[in-house]
C-alpha cells in the first residue's frame, strides 16, 4: 500500500478579477498546505475564470493570466498544483491546464473536447487539441512541452481530463490509462442543472473504475459570471468508490476536499486491457505539431508516504431528500442571487409583489438566500461579504439561541428585499391579502402602492388620441398591457433610490407563449426563474409551504398564495381570468414545449406523442393547444431575446443568448400546423351540427 494525500478545490471566481482570483487561489493553496495536501488540482480556467466570452480572444488576458500564475508559484511550495488558464500556441488559443511542481511549471495539457452546445460556446474561442500531438511554448526564457502529456512524479503517473473531456465516449481517460496513469485530474467548469449532479458523480465513479485510477474532480462554485451557477461538489474516487465530496452551493469563496488514494491498489486492481504495455510510442503525427507520439514528463518532486484517512462521502440530509428537486432548486437560486447582488456591486432586491405565484416566488427565494447565508457564514463574515448590510449586523447577534439568529435574519431581509403590491381597479382583495401576508411574514419592507389613477390617465390619453373612448370589446389586449406597463416605473424608482437590484418574474412557460408584458411584468435587471416552468413552480411554492429546505422548514404564509388559481388580474373581475384559461392548463404547456424544443418534434409529431398522455382531452381540443403553442413560440421570439438575464438553473432553458436560438422572424410553422389540421380532420372529423 502507498498512500499519497490528494485534494479537489473549488472556486467562486469573478471573470477577469485578477487580484480576487488571485486572492482566493492563495487562499485553497495555504489551506492544502495546512491539509498537508501533496497533490491539488484546481478547476478549469480558475485564473481568468471560466466564462469571460470574447475577453479571452485578447492576448492582454493571457498575458495577464502569465503573470498571476507567476505570483502564485512561490505558494505552491512541496506539492504539486494544476492550474487552468488559456494558453496561445502557433496563432490558435487552448484551454489549458498546466501541473506545477514545487513553484516550477512543467508542463500544460489542452483540452481535447470542447463543449459547444446550449450554455457552452467553447469553440468561439478556443481550438481543440489533438490526440497525441505535442508542442513547445516560451515562457520566462524557458521551453516548456504542451499536449497530451503525462507527468511521473516518484514513479506515479498523473493525466488530465479537463471537464468536456470525460463527458464524451471517446474521453482520453481510456488512452491515458493504456499509458499507465496512476491519478486522472479533471478540472473542471461543470454549470449547475437541474438532476446533473448525479450525472457527473457517474462519471467520476465510472472513469476511476473503467480505467483503474484514483480520480480527482474539482468544480466551480457560485454564480460566476451571471447566467451560470456552479454547484462546486469535489469528488475524488478510486476504482469505482467515492473517497470524499464536497459541499454543494456553498456561499464560502473557495473549499478543499482532501482524500487518500492507495496508488498500489489501482495498480493491482487495473483491468488488463488499460495495463501499461508499449504506452509512449505509436502517438498520430499532427501536421504543424512538434512530436509525433505521446509525452512522459519527469516531475522531480518525491512522495512522502501518508497514512490513510477514511472515506468521507457523506452529504447533508438535503442531498438524500425526496424532494431533492426543488432542494436543489433553492439552493441554487439563493446562491446565485446573492453572488450576483455582491459582484453586481447592488445594495438590495425589489420584487413587484403581485400575490401571485412567480412574484411570490422570487420573493420568498430572496428571504431564503438570506437564512442560508447567515446560517452558513454567521454574522461576521456576511457583513464582509456584504458590507452595506453591516448597520444591521452590528449588535444584532446574542449568543446562542435559535431565536436570535431568526431574528437577525428577519431584519436583515427587510433591509435588503423592498416589495410592492400595485393595484388597479382589477385588483383582488386576495391577492392584496396574499401579498401582504408573506411580506410581513419574510420580513421584507412592503409597500401598497395604488396606480389605478395612472391607468385610467394614460386610458383618458388614447381616447383623446384616437378619438373614441377604449373598450374592453375593442381594445381587450391594449387595456390589459397598459396596467403592467403602469407598474414598472414605480419599482424601478424605488430600485433606483435604493440603489438595488429590480428583479423580474416571469417563468419558462409565459416566456415560451410570450404571456408577458414587455415593459411591464418583464421588467427588472434579472430574471431569476425565467428558466422554471410554471408546471414544477407551483409544485414547488406548494412544497415551500408545507415542508420547505431542510433545516429551513415551511414557509406557511404561501398557503395564501397556493390557494389562489393564477391569474394576471387584468381583465374586469367579473371576467374571472386565469392564466390557464388564456393558455391552456400549464402542464400541457410544459409538456409540448418540451416536445418542440427540446425534442424538436413538429406540431404533428407533438401531437401524436401527447396524445396518450393526455388521452382526457378531445384529439381536436389538444391538436388546438398543439398549433397555439407553436404558432405563439414562433411569434414571441422577439420578447425572449429582450427579457433581463437569467439563472441557468435546467437544460431545457429557452433563453436564447445561451441555450435556445430561434430566429425572431419566421414562417411560423405555418406549413407544419397545415400538416396537423390535415391530420385531425382525416382520423378526428368535426361533429356535424344538428
Amino acid at each position: 500500500m502507498r498512500y499519497l494525500k490528494v485534494g479537489a478545490a473549488v472556486l467562486n471566481q469573478t471573470p477577469l478579477d485578477w487580484e480576487g482570483n488571485a486572492r482566493r487561489i492563495r487562499g485553497v493553496l495555504e489551506e492544502a498546505a495546512r491539509e498537508d495536501v501533496q497533490l491539488l488540482c484546481l478547476p478549469e480556467l480558475c485564473i481568468t475564470g471560466y466564462g469571460c466570452e470574447d475577453a479571452f480572444l485578447s492576448p492582454g488576458v493571457a498575458d495577464a493570466a502569465r503573470e498571476v500564475l507567476g505570483s502564485l508559484l512561490p505558494h505552491t511550495s512541496g506539492r504539486l498544483v494544476s492550474f487552468g488558464l488559456p494558453v496561445w500556441y502557433r496563432k490558435a488559443l487552448y484551454n489549458a491546464a498546466c501541473l506545477v511542481s514545487d513553484g516550477r511549471i512543467m508542463g500544460f495539457v489542452a483540452k481535447q473536447h470542447l463543449a459547444a452546445s446550449g450554455i457552452h460556446y467553447e469553440p468561439r474561442w478556443f481550438s481543440a487539441w489533438p490526440e497525441g500531438a505535442l508542442g513547445e511554448i516560451s515562457w520566462d526564457g524557458s521551453a516548456l512541452p504542451l499536449g497530451d502529456l503525462v507527468f511521473e512524479a516518484d514513479g506515479v503517473r498523473i493525466g488530465f481530463e479537463i471537464c468536456e473531456d470525460a463527458w464524451v465516449a471517446s474521453r482520453p481517460g481510456g488512452s491515458l490509462a493504456a499509458r499507465g496513469v496512476d491519478i486522472l485530474l479533471n478540472p473542471s467548469a461543470s454549470h449547475f442543472a437541474l438532476g446533473k449532479h448525479a450525472v457527473r458523480q457517474r462519471l467520476v465513479l465510472e472513469g476511476s473504475r473503467a480505467f483503474g485510477v484514483a480520480y480527482v474532480y474539482a468544480n466551480l462554485l457560485g454564480n460566476e459570471s451571471g447566467r451560470a451557477i456552479y454547484d462546486g461538489g469535489a469528488l475524488v474516487a478510486s476504482l469505482g468508490e467515492p473517497l470524499a465530496s464536497g459541499p454543494r452551493f456553498s456561499f464560502a469563496e473557495g473549499q478543499l476536499t482532501t482524500a487518500s488514494v492507495d496508488v498500489d491498489a489501482t495498480r493491482t486492481s487495473r483491468p488488463a486491457t488499460s495495463r501499461p504495455g508499449c504506452e509512449l510510442s505509436g502517438g498520430v503525427p499532427v501536421a504543424g505539431l512538434q512530436g509525433a507520439s505521446p509525452a512522459l514528463v519527469e516531475v522531480p518532486f518525491s512522495f512522502e508516504e501518508r497514512d490513510p484517512t477514511p472515506p468521507r462521502t457523506a452529504g447533508p440530509a438535503w442531498e438524500q431528500s425526496s424532494s431533492l428537486k426543488e432542494e436543489e432548486l433553492t439552493r441554487a437560486v439563493a446562491l446565485g442571487l446573492f453572488d450576483y447582488l455582491r459582484k453586481s456591486g447592488s445594495r438590495g432586491f425589489v420584487v413587484s409583489l403581485s400575490g401571485g405565484a412567480d412574484s411570490s416566488a422570487v420573493a420568498v427565494l430572496v428571504a431564503t438566500l438570506v437564512r442560508l447565508a447567515l446560517e452558513e457564514l454567521g454574522p461576521a463574515e456576511l457583513a464582509s461579504r456584504l458590507p452595506f448590510l453591516t448597520p444591521i449586523l452590528e449588535g444584532g447577534e446574542k449568543e446562542g439561541g435559535e431565536e436570535d439568529l431568526a431574528l437577525l435574519a428577519r431584519r436583515l431581509v427587510k433591509g435588503l428585499l423592498t416589495t410592492a403590491y400595485q393595484s388597479t381597479r382589477n385588483s383582488g382583495a386576495a391577492t392584496r391579502h396574499a401579498a401582504r401576508s408573506l411580506a410581513e411574514a419574510l420580513g421584507a419592507e412592503h409597500h401598497d402602492l395604488d396606480v389605478d389613477p395612472l391607468v385610467q390617465g394614460y386610458l383618458e390619453l388614447g381616447a383623446k388620441a384616437l378619438g373614441r373612448p377604449l373598450t374592453w370589446e375593442e381594445d381587450d389586449l391594449a387595456m390589459q398591457n397598459i396596467q403592467a406597463r403602469v407598474r414598472a416605473p414605480g419599482v424601478w424608482l424605488l430600485a433606483n433610490v435604493k440603489r438595488a437590484l429590480l428583479l423580474s418574474t416571469s417563468n419558462r412557460s409565459e416566456a415560451a407563449v410570450g404571456y408577458a408584458t414587455m415593459d411591464g411584468d418583464t421588467c427588472g435587471g434579472l430574471s431569476p426563474i425565467a428558466g422554471i416552468d410554471k408546471a414544477f413552480l407551483l409544485r414547488w411554492l406548494r412544497w415551500m409551504a408545507e415542508s420547505g429546505p431542510s433545516g429551513l422548514g415551511p414557509t406557511p404564509a404561501l398557503e395564501a398564495v397556493t390557494s389562489l388559481a393564477p391569474t394576471a388580474e387584468l381583465k374586469p373581475p367579473e371576467e374571472h381570468q386565469t392564466d390557464e384559461a388564456d393558455l391552456m392548463p400549464y402542464p400541457l404547456l410544459d409538456a409540448i414545449e418540451r416536445a418542440a424544443v427540446r425534442d424538436r418534434l413538429s406540431p404533428l409529431e407533438a401531437f401524436r406523442r401527447l396524445g396518450p398522455r393526455f388521452s382526457e382531452l378531445p384529439p381536436r381540443r389538444l391538436a388546438f393547444y398543439v398549433e397555439r403553442f407553436f404558432r405563439l413560440f414562433a411569434q414571441n421570439q422577439w420578447k425572449r431575446e429582450r427579457y433581463a438575464p437569467s439563472f441557468h438553473l435546467d437544460d431545457e432553458n429557452l433563453d436564447p443568448k445561451t441555450w435556445c436560438r430561434f430566429p425572431i422572424l419566421s414562417g411560423c410553422f405555418a406549413r407544419e400546423i397545415a400538416a396537423l389540421r390535415a391530420y385531425v380532420d382525416e382520423r378526428y372529423p368535426a361533429p356535424t351540427p344538428g
